[in-house]
């Protein structure tokens, strides 16, 4: 009724979409009524969702998760033709399923903002020729405790928001961006068990740069793992991500390019990794001085972050999805950098509209096809290509008024460099992917973790001749996010004796998560089950077979 009610007194001040009338227009989020000196709380978002809802016939607002402190995780579901925001309802569309998330790292707040814009802006009808063709799940706060661990401190050379920002980590004081594998916050749980529900087919991750220095508004990337499907990669990288770039500096005159930091053959990129936690570099020098030159006769590497599915984009890109993360300048300033993003999302989701059934087909081959019998990546390394010319740029000191606090902003200045050509990855070490494995019924923790996962299985007796990973050696490395990594070195080979009573799983590889679970499963795997402790009661010390076995 309550929907009914609104729509009537909307139609009846105007015709729904029109800007000009329609009380949404004096809606604005935080940043926009501050004059861009804060940032959303959690509360604010919140109230800026459930208004856009109160307004709008199209937009439904609903939660998928709590988090570690109890707050529940908001999200709008955005479509012509719904009837509610259940995952059958948005099926039912038949339409290409979006889902634009934010602020996995709270400090980094631009996409929380840009995805409240959108949201908005889709109310207003201002994007009614993508509702023909696209159903939106917006989640403008992913790290909702993180937010609201306001303080000055944090991020403090970022330019801006001047009244603070949260935290990198979650309650936990964990990196979500690096839980999507091993699955140990509830963010990362309720994220998965959208996947699995809703099953969008482009996924957002909006971030924001954290010490890189170049010349960009906005850096970018696709899936890096060597493993995502040749197909879905080559549309991003041969398409989708050329219109955006072309798309934004026609429009707006700014540069954008793939991720990158400027890194001396050998060592370490300068300014370190992005938003997303990509490499390590930390805060610049101080007072914002600017990165010298290469050395005479020195050509540097612009070099991405990981391959690891334990990242949003690659772990998007091993479920047959599109993932398309950004990088908003840290030295921009906060205005400049919500624009940055909303430019993104503009010109990507005008590509995802115009090519929705040519995406929605490159998704369907995938999950159609079996991995059974390719050879595929358990660990990847940079793979060197040409050279290619970067942009470099330049920033000046400012200061925050509340604090003191020295920022850095970008000048517009620019200068080309030519890097060599580190963006990509190539395998490591490989597997032949097989046709099943059999996960013993007693590994009751890795079990659930693939449930989690929504990996398909079944139980099964051992029948015929299957094959076992006969273990070399069994090490633990560094500690990570509370983890003593485990690795597993041997070789697969005929099983010895299996006992006939025992009782398993089958997982096939013929099923539209066949990368995902290769990459779970497989013993060698830099990113599953052996290196997340998820099967260390099977592999105690003078364990010689890896308790997962499979048949070819």
């Amino acid at each position: 009724m309550r929907r009914l009610v609104v729509l009537a007194c909307v139609v009846a001040a105007t015709s729904w979409g029109s800007a000009q009338q329609s009380p949404l227009a004096e809606l604005k989020t935080t940043a926009e009524s501050s004059g861009f000196k804060s940032t959303s709380t959690y509360d604010d978002v919140v109230k800026f969702m459930k208004a856009v809802d109160e307004a709008s016939p199209i937009v439904f607002y609903t939660t998928y998760g709590t988090t570690t402190e109890g707050r529940a995780m908001p999200m709008a579901v955005v479509g012509s033709g719904l009837k509610d925001a259940s995952p059958a309802a948005v099926k039912a569309t038949r339409k290409l399923r979006v889902h634009v998330q934010a602020n996995v790292h709270a400090g980094e707040v631009e996409g929380k903002e840009s995805a409240q814009i959108l949201l908005r802006e889709l109310a207003l009808g201002q994007h009614k020729d993508w509702l023909d063709t696209m159903v939106f799940l917006i989640t403008p706060i992913y790290n909702a405790d993180g937010n609201e661990k306001f303080a000055l401190s944090n991020r403090q050379r970022q330019n801006g928001p001047t009244n603070g920002m949260g935290t990198r980590a979650n309650a936990q004081n964990l990196n979500i961006n690096r839980d999507y594998m091993k699955l140990d916050t509830p963010e990362a749980k309720a994220f998965v068990k959208l996947m699995n529900e809703y099953d969008p087919d482009v996924s957002y991750d909006l971030h924001t740069s954290d010490g890189s220095y170049h010349g960009y508004y906005l850096t970018y990337s696709p899936p890096l793992n060597p493993d995502t499907d040749p197909a879905i990669l080559k549309i991003m990288t041969d398409e989708w991500f050329p219109h955006v770039t072309k798309d934004v500096k026609a429009k707006h005159g700014w540069d954008s390019f793939y991720y990158g930091n400027a890194s001396t053959p050998g060592g370490r990129g300068f300014g370190g990794g992005g938003g997303g936690g990509r490499g390590r570099g930390g805060e610049p020098p101080a007072a914002c001085s600017n990165p010298p030159p290469p050395a005479e006769g020195v050509t540097r590497e612009w070099r991405t972050f990981e391959h690891v599915p334990r990242f949003h984009n690659n772990y998007v890109g091993l479920r047959n999805r599109f993932a398309l993360l950004s990088e908003a300048y840290a030295y921009a300033t906060f205005e400049d950098r919500i624009k940055a993003t909303s430019y993104f999302l503009n010109a990507s989701l005008d590509f995802a509209g115009k090519n929705a059934a040519k995406l929605k087909k490159a998704i369907a081959d995938a999950d159609r096809a079996s991995v059974a019998g390719t050879v595929l990546a358990t660990a990847a390394k940079f793979k060197t290509g040409g050279t290619v010319d970067i942009l470099m740029g330049e920033v000046e000191p400012e200061t925050n008024p509340l604090n003191q606090a020295v920022m850095c902003r970008r000048k517009d200045v620019t200068r080309v460099e030519k890097m060599t050509d580190m963006m990509w990855f190539e395998p490591a070490t490989t597997e032949t992917a097989p046709a099943a494995y059999y996960v013993p019924a007693d590994a009751t923790k890795a079990i659930d973790l693939l449930k989690a996962h929504g990996v398909q299985m079944k139980a099964t007796a051992l029948a015929g001749p299957v094959d076992a990973f006969i273990i070399r050696s069994n090490t633990t490395s560094q500690n990570f996010e509370g983890h003593a990594m485990r690795k597993i070195e041997g070789a697969w080979g005929a099983a010895p004796k299996i006992n006939g009573d025992a009782r398993y799983l089958e997982v096939r590889t013929d099923q539209p998560l066949g990368r995902l679970a290769f990459y779970l499963l497989e013993p060698a795997s830099d990113d599953g089950l052996v290196a997340w402790n998820d099967l260390d009661d099977q592999l105690r010390d003078g364990t010689t077979v890896y308790p997962i076995l499979r048949r070819k």
